[in-house]
């Protein structure tokens, strides 16, 4: 594929690939939690938090915003936005996930977590072939 006079790696277009279909995962994660309304996912997960030592609060404040970053840093990442400080925050809010996946032993969601860190990671790692976003758009 040529681009701007230059012939596009196929490590370019497997990060936009990667890229575009994590956004997508993060992003759909928050929105149909939203569209399933904020109150349901928040009570489902006080439901799991039930037995921790956490707090009613903490466990309720956390669910509630949990949608709407996950929305937020998924459409950021879909289109290419600040790609690097949302791979870090998502990384960030994945190891607050995993926290809470460990504490109530969900050991099978802390599995899944450890592969969302992995691709998170490769995302980041490999940033330098991000050919296909607005950052490079804004870069130009």
């Amino acid at each position: 594929m040529i681009r701007d006079g230059l012939k596009t790696s196929d490590e370019e277009i497997a990060y936009a690939l990667l890229r575009l279909i994590v956004g997508m995962n993060l992003m759909m994660h928050g929105v149909a939690r939203i569209l399933a309304g904020p109150g349901n996912f928040a009570a489902k997960l006080l439901e799991q938090f039930a037995h921790s030592p956490l707090p009613t609060w903490s466990v309720w404040g956390f669910a509630t915003m949990l949608p709407v970053l996950e929305g937020i840093l998924g459409l950021l990442l879909l289109i290419g936005l600040r790609t690097r400080a949302v791979l870090i925050v998502s990384s960030l809010l994945l190891l607050a996930l995993t926290f809470g996946s460990t504490l109530v032993q969900d050991w099978s969601i802390a599995g899944t977590q450890l592969l969302y860190a992995l691709v998170y990671s490769l995302l980041l790692f490999l940033h330098r072939y991000d050919a296909w976003s607005v950052d490079r758009l804004m870069q130009r």
